[in-house]
């Protein structure tokens, strides 16, 4: 079975989930990378004065999740291309201390004609529920496979 045949019959699986805490020191470190000097993220004291009640994660934090991997699913090394990503979240953001688990679900494979040959696309779900089942987040991202790698996996 090549990589397409074994994306298409992966449609509807999901990973196991993946207890995942969100630690301060991997959010002050993340919002340094991308730049963000909100408060929010790094001190206590406005943090706990906010509506949120502590420090919170920036909300692109979830990208850095752990969320398991899907049985067979087989990542090719390179010649992906990111085409969407999308984060909605229940209510308010991540918190400090806050623990999740996360898990992946393939949704869907499908491809479509272009100039340059025939695309396929991936889409991804990733979720994050707290202890008691009560989602916190949704994740979903557009993975593209461009005509010259869709050739390499099915030959």
């Amino acid at each position: 079975m090549n990589a397409i045949e074994r994306w298409r019959s992966l449609v509807g699986a999901s990973s196991e989930p993946v207890a995942n805490l969100i630690e301060r020191g991997a959010v002050r470190r993340f919002a340094e990378a991308i730049g963000d000097s909100s408060p929010l993220y790094v001190d206590e004291t406005t943090a706990k004065a906010s509506r949120y009640g502590g420090l919170v994660a920036p909300p692109t934090f979830p990208r850095t999740l752990d969320y398991g991997e899907i049985e067979g699913m087989g990542w090719p090394d390179a010649g992906m291309i990111h085409g969407e990503h999308q984060i909605s979240y229940t209510g308010r953001p991540l918190l400090v201390g806050e623990e999740l688990h996360c898990y992946t679900k393939f949704e869907n494979y499908y491809e479509k004609e272009s100039r340059s040959g025939l695309l396929g696309f991936i889409i991804m779900e990733r979720f994050g529920d707290n202890p008691g089942g009560e989602r916190r987040f949704t994740m979903r991202d557009v993975v593209v496979v461009t005509p010259a790698l869709r050739k390499m996996l099915v030959a």
